[in-house]
């Protein structure tokens, strides 16, 4: 295993290569500190391209902080909607208002006062802290991890504590106190754009006669990871409840649970020896206090998180028994189909609004026949 000497060249070719081969991003074009802020939080577990006009939207509606802070957290997830990730959305609200509160609108350059504002991590800290003001803290990402581990040869699990320590040091060793920030965007760009998790493009890398998986044609077992465990797979079924008047009930999550802030239609996951219907039924029950009548199913898609997948089953579903009262969510709604595309929705029920806009004839009632 290889170690890397603070001495040599290295980063001040990597500098080099970078402002040479850079892409031309949106982020990478400004120093202000709040717009750095933004594109490292949407940047996340999200591809650049993905991001791209996300950020645009964002800041379009939101160019300060002060903007950020007072807007409704309802706008702040309906433009958030589709990114996925949300409580990065609501911790950008959330930190907003401390920053107009307590720091006077400004980022703080303080790395214990940054650090303590929500979402933001050791890695967001150390990338805004880098970009925006010029401090020397090294960031570690996937990219970088894989950079190290192949440049320097280490073969251990990247998902130890020890490789992640190992990779956080070699990079500490490695960043100057002069352009930090320019170092840490360079090392992920290069990640990112030539050092790829598969065929990487090893001929274009400026730094492929010392790297050691290179070298040694390892780099299609470096970085070695082990496997995850399985992911659960869950059945969904949710009830679109049409009224008298043509109106569909939704009902907004908690604001502390998974998705907090965001729409849904009601429902639930199923349970061993239950119908699909029979869960719309007995989850209708337990979250708004009614019995209900379900009717054909509207559509079936699949959706992954993180850590789960899902198969969400929609009905269609009126009320015959009760009024619907928010039993286990913040609040519910009687909306109009030319009202709910207002609202913003986690990604699957996204694509049933969709699907529910793109219906030739609005008049619910039709579905509601056996």
């Amino acid at each position: 295993m290889s170690s890397i000497n603070r001495n040599n060249s290295l980063s001040d070719n990597l500098i080099e290569w970078y402002h040479r081969s850079k892409r031309d991003l949106p982020w990478r074009k400004t120093d202000d500190p709040y717009k750095i802020w933004i594109s490292e939080i949407m940047l996340q577990q999200t591809r650049v391209d993905t991001v791209i006009p996300y950020y645009h939207r964002f800041l379009d509606a939101f160019p300060t902080v002060y903007d950020l802070a007072e807007a409704d957290q309802q706008q702040v997830l309906k433009l958030w909607e589709g990114l996925g990730y949300y409580s990065r959305g609501r911790n950008l609200h959330y930190a907003a208002k401390e920053i107009a509160q307590n720091f006077d609108g400004i980022i703080p350059s303080d790395y214990k006062k940054i650090i303590s504002l929500k979402g933001i991590g050791p890695y967001s800290a150390a990338a805004i802290l880098s970009i925006a003001y010029q401090k020397p803290y090294a960031v570690v990402d996937g990219n970088v991890i894989r950079v190290i581990t192949r440049y320097c040869g280490i073969e251990d699990d990247i998902r130890s504590i020890r490789v992640k320590t190992l990779v956080q040091q070699h990079v500490d060793s490695l960043i100057p106190d002069n352009h930090p920030g320019d170092f840490n965007q360079a090392i992920m760009e290069l990640g990112a754009t030539v050092c790829k998790p598969q065929n990487p493009d090893c001929g274009s890398c400026p730094f492929s006669t010392e790297c050691i998986a290179f070298n040694t044609a390892k780099t299609d077992v470096i970085p070695y990871k082990s496997k995850a465990k399985k992911i659960p797979h869950h059945q969904i079924a949710v009830g679109l409840i049409v009224d008298s008047e043509n109106n569909l009930l939704i009902a907004l999550r908690p604001e502390e649970s998974m998705l907090g802030g965001l729409w849904e239609f009601p429902g639930g996951k199923k349970e061993k020896h239950e119908t699909l219907q029979e869960t719309v039924f007995r989850e209708l029950k337990e979250e708004l206090g009614v019995e209900t009548e379900v009717f054909l199913k509207f559509k079936e898609l699949k959706h992954a998180y993180s850590h789960f997948k899902i198969t969400l089953h929609a009905y269609w579903c009126r009320v015959i028994s009760g009024k619907p009262q928010p039993k286990l969510s913040q609040q519910i709604k009687w909306v109009s189909l030319d009202h709910i595309d207002h609202f913003p929705f986690p990604k699957a029920n996204k694509t049933l609004v969709d699907d529910l806009l793109d219906l030739k004839d609005k008049n619910l009632q039709q579905f509601l026949i056996k």
